[in-house]
């Protein structure tokens, strides 16, 4: 029997738009991918500013905005629940939103071994249930019982979450830690175990700290990527969450135009009901990346609210 084939110039095309995004700039959409860091660099955070940004809509780590609200699947293998309820509502109270309010399913089971047939069918029955945009995985270290350095075997288990990816048109975002004493290696070169892990990625996230400064590295398989934006970890009323360093040099981004910022202020104001963010790019004509600098703008100086039911104008 032969293999199927079409021609080139049939094959499906990427999107241009935001809707190649889950997050943008920071994770494709139906990417798999590593976020990779030491220990206590801040990985866990990131996960769930993740899980928070797709959620709510709001921008992840106060920067990257998610186009479009989705429901997420997360299993949190080394923090108990409560530890990872309180995280996430200092996170949401960070973006603006409740997390009574998000779609955020937490795998509560005890243990999530990968190599094992039947939680690997758990898993599958629990992802077609429940369907999600994104599933989180955290740590890699604790989800399985296999030799990190045997690439054969982690081979087998990478390839059953792109499985899971291809089949329910999900991304899925797997934590795992570095080398020590790997400063010198190159972001995806420092993670422990097979390359495997680093080659399957779509997306990555890497994650180092450089004497007191966190900075944050973005690698895709299909988009530009960015190095060491610098982040911090902030604390309000007791809640802490990663955030962009806005006035580091690094971090700079071109400035949106004021005239940008007035069109998005004006058409809200027109709208009769809050407008999703594709409803609103298309009613202000402006580009992706223009709005998502004007959003974030305006929800800083707290002009604009992100609501269930899109962005509307703060009373």
């Amino acid at each position: 029997m032969s293999l199927p084939v079409q021609p080139a110039h049939t094959l499906d095309s990427l999107p241009t738009d935001s809707s190649r995004w889950l997050i943008e700039g920071l994770w494709a959409e139906q990417a798999v991918g590593i976020i990779g860091g030491e220990p206590k660099s801040g990985k866990s955070f990131l996960v769930l500013d993740m899980a928070v940004a797709l959620a709510s809509g709001s921008a992840c780590l106060g920067r990257f905005a998610a186009p479009k609200t989705a429901r997420v699947l997360l299993f949190s293998a080394e923090d108990p629940p409560a530890l990872v309820r309180s995280r996430l509502d200092g996170i949401c109270q960070a973006r603006h939103t409740r997390l009574a309010e998000l779609d955020i399913q937490v795998i509560t089971a005890p243990y999530l071994w990968l190599d094992l047939a039947e939680d690997r069918k758990a898993l599958t029955d629990t992802v077609r249930e429940l369907q999600p945009k994104l599933l989180l995985l955290d740590p890699f270290v604790r989800l399985h019982r296999i030799d990190e350095n045997n690439s054969s075997e982690v081979a087998g288990l990478l390839g059953f979450l792109r499985h899971l990816q291809r089949e329910f048109h999900l991304a899925v975002a797997l934590v795992h830690h570095t080398r020590k004493a790997a400063h010198h290696l190159r972001a995806g070169q420092a993670l422990r175990g097979s390359s495997d892990l680093h080659a399957w990625g779509d997306s990555n996230l890497y994650l180092r700290r450089r004497a007191h400064q966190l900075t944050l590295t973005i690698e895709h398989r299909a988009a530009p990527g960015t190095a060491d934006i610098p982040l911090r970890l902030d604390g309000e009323n007791g809640t802490l969450a990663l955030s962009v360093v806005e006035n580091s040099p690094q971090s700079q981004s071109p400035p949106t135009p004021n005239s940008a910022i007035e069109n998005v202020r004006r058409t809200l104001a027109q709208a009769q009901a809050p407008l999703s963010f594709q409803a609103l790019r298309q009613a202000c004509r402006i580009r992706t990346a223009s709005l998502c600098q004007a959003l974030r703008l305006l929800q800083r100086q707290r002009l604009v609210l992100k609501t269930p039911l899109g962005f509307r104008l703060a009373p």
